[in-house]
């Protein structure tokens, strides 16, 4: 990628593969996903589950020499068809701030509006800037309902996924635009 990038700016993406997980991702993907989250331990929460069944919804991306390069596990709500989640997306640190990680939201909200989605909605600890910045940048505004309080400088809950497992709840509306009427295999 030539682009020195920013918030704004895709980069140059012609390098790169685009395609959906399958489970045999799951190994390559947990083995780097710790590192990627700055040593944070997040692989946990992306158990093999997660490529068998939210591929169709999900994203896989590779440099030209097959290594990973990002990926973005989305699904939507059955409870909530309107709402699609964005359970994780990461890309490889040396990579970012180039578009990557818009250009696998981009195709990741293609997906879900396809379903029937009107919102996404991502839940990330708010003591991680990179995430928050990123999705602020994005368009995503955080969710400062009467139960959020400051931690870590962003409105957030506590204790959201258990005792001290505080979290923020970003919101970005997807039907007017994102994804609408694109094809998610083009949509950079």
């Amino acid at each position: 990628m030539t682009s020195a990038g920013g918030p704004g700016d895709p980069g140059d993406l012609g390098d790169l593969a685009f395609r959906r997980p399958t489970a045999a991702d799951h190994p390559r993907i947990v083995d780097v996903i710790d590192d990627w989250w700055g040593g944070r331990k997040v692989r946990q929460a992306l158990p093999r589950l997660w490529l068998e069944h939210f591929g169709g919804t999900s994203w896989i991306v590779e440099g030209p020499d097959g290594r990973l390069a990002g990926f973005v596990i989305a699904f939507v709500s059955q409870d909530d068809p309107a709402t699609g989640y964005v359970h994780m997306i990461a890309a490889e640190p040396n990579r970012r701030r180039r578009g990557l990680g818009r250009a696998l939201y981009e195709r990741a909200f293609a997906d879900l509006v396809g379903r029937g989605a009107r919102r996404a909605v991502a839940v990330m600890w708010p003591a991680n800037r990179i995430a928050v910045d990123f999705h602020r940048a994005l368009g995503f505004r955080v969710d400062d309902g009467p139960r959020s309080q400051r931690l870590y400088g962003t409105p957030a809950y506590a204790d959201y996924d258990g005792p001290g497992e505080d979290r923020a709840v970003f919101i970005r509306d997807i039907d007017a635009g994102a994804g609408r009427g694109t094809d998610p295999e083009r949509a950079v």
